[in-house]
């Protein structure tokens, strides 16, 4: 499972080999083996409580009459500032601590009306102001380096980078203010897609239009690998919050 991909996933689910509900229970004991326990990646800030329940509907529907969507059953990890209806939204921020937004926004809407499952909101640094590392006043402590615990996963879409290298979701949902969708790649590759126009939606009617494309954002940051390869930064002096131990 940990390679499979949505099409493999779906093929298995009509042979009979796969439910939803296996599939979403899968990923929740591997959030627990990896990010809460083990090697503790400290990249979620909160879970889907619903997220079985949600696949036991979704496997309802398939037995009656087959996939709901595109994205059916797929457990997609929703950075902490995309409002996502219910579970609490905070930027990574203490002052928004028990934000519940009654309204999901558009892009979360879509992955739901496509069929997928919200798993859990991902870690994030605070108000997606560093580039560098994963660090908030909400979540005690650095999202660690999946392949290094003692680097960081730049940011500020550090928590979904760390989370999908450990296969806690199959899917990730990120938005990159401040160069994640490039930087994060530098610190650990990982195969994404990144939108070259239009607009990523953080709040329900809010939109943020990307401005430049992938290749004129990724040039500013060619200059950032470390003497590791692939960019693993340090935690030097100076750093804020605990770093990784």
């Amino acid at each position: 499972m940990e390679e499979a991909t949505i099409a493999q996933v779906h093929d298995a689910m009509k042979a009979g080999r796969l439910t939803c509900r296996a599939l979403v229970a899968q990923y929740l004991k591997r959030i627990e083996a990896y990010d809460k326990n083990g090697p503790a990646i400290n990249s979620l800030v909160v879970l889907n409580p619903d997220a079985e329940k949600q696949a036991d509907e979704l496997d309802r529907r398939f037995a009656q009459g087959g996939l709901s969507g595109p994205l059916h059953c797929v457990p997609v990890i929703v950075k902490d500032n995309f409002e996502t209806k219910g579970l609490q939204t905070t930027d990574g921020a203490l002052a928004l601590a028990g934000y519940l937004p009654d309204k999901d926004a558009f892009q979360v809407k879509r992955i739901k009306e496509a069929g997928a499952i919200v798993l859990a909101k991902s870690n994030m640094a605070e108000w997606a102001f560093s580039p560098y590392e994963t660090v908030n006043s909400i979540l005690p402590g650095y999202t660690r380096n999946p392949y290094a615990l003692d680097r960081v996963t730049a940011g500020s879409s550090g928590g979904t980078a760390g989370i999908q290298r450990r296969h806690g979701g199959f899917r990730g949902r990120q938005h990159g203010p401040g160069g994640a969708r490039q930087r994060y790649r530098q610190f650990h590759p990982r195969p994404f897609l990144a939108p070259g126009a239009g607009g990523d939606s953080l709040h329900d009617g809010a939109d943020q239009p990307r401005r430049s494309s992938a290749a004129q954002s990724a040039g500013r940051y060619r200059g950032a690998d470390g003497p590791h390869g692939g960019g693993c930064r340090e935690s030097v002096p100076g750093d804020r919050g605990r770093r990784p131990e």
